[in-house]
């Protein structure tokens, strides 16, 4: 064989090694799993919600888990956090469920302001009275201050109100009207909204959403 064949042959198989052991550093947690051990797990869909976290660990925002396991499959994320009694099976392996992961790659994104608005304060409060706690429809945005007295459109001055309680407030502050707040109406963020977003928040979510 020609010396130039030759290194040509050897270099093709460097690379192809060098390619594989590169491969295999970018997937070490999405591995097939054992039967060993493992009971019937439930039934898993791919529609289920997962938790994505930058490079940092900051929570960016939700994806399905179809969409988690082509960034897994492709080492774009790594695998932080799984559901322990759900499976994905191929037709020759098992997988873990993930219900968190991570970017590999730091994305820089600007920062998420949450705009103010009628829906966004209905979220914030859970679409339930600041005074009462319904969730009675039609429900309004009250003042706390009202605004003939200087009160302005803030996040700290607006809460939902149902009609009655708003009727009954009328053009006072709650102290005058002899009605309490139920809570400190404050200015969210977007992990505030992801967690209104989910509903349910799964326990494998809460040490990235701050909640323990």
């Amino acid at each position: 064989m020609h010396r130039s064949l030759r290194w040509a042959k050897f270099g093709e198989v460097k690379r192809q090694s060098r390619n594989q052991r590169f491969k295999e550093a970018r997937f070490p947690r999405f591995i097939p799993i054992s039967d060993d051990g493992v009971t019937a797990p439930v039934p898993a869909t791919l529609g289920n919600k997962v938790l994505v976290l930058n490079q940092n660990y900051e929570p960016l925002g939700i994806c399905n888990v179809q969409k988690a396991v082509v960034l897994l499959w492709l080492g774009k994320a790594e695998l932080i956090a799984i559901r322990p009694d759900r499976i994905l099976r191929t037709i020759r392996s098992r997988y873990p469920y993930p219900s968190v992961v991570r970017l590999q790659m730091y994305v820089h994104v600007p920062f998420k302001k949450v705009e103010l608005t009628r829906k966004n304060i209905l979220r914030r409060d859970h679409f339930r009275c600041a005074y009462c706690a319904r969730p009675t429809p039609p429900l309004t945005i009250d003042h706390i201050l009202p605004k003939s007295r200087g009160g302005g459109d803030t996040w700290e001055n607006l809460v939902c109100a149902c009609v009655r309680c708003n009727n009954r407030k009328g053009d006072r502050t709650p102290d005058e009207a002899g009605m309490r707040l139920l809570f400190r109406p404050f200015r969210p963020n977007h992990v505030t909204f992801i967690q209104n977003v989910v509903g349910t928040v799964e326990s494998e979510w809460e040490p990235y959403l701050f909640m323990r």
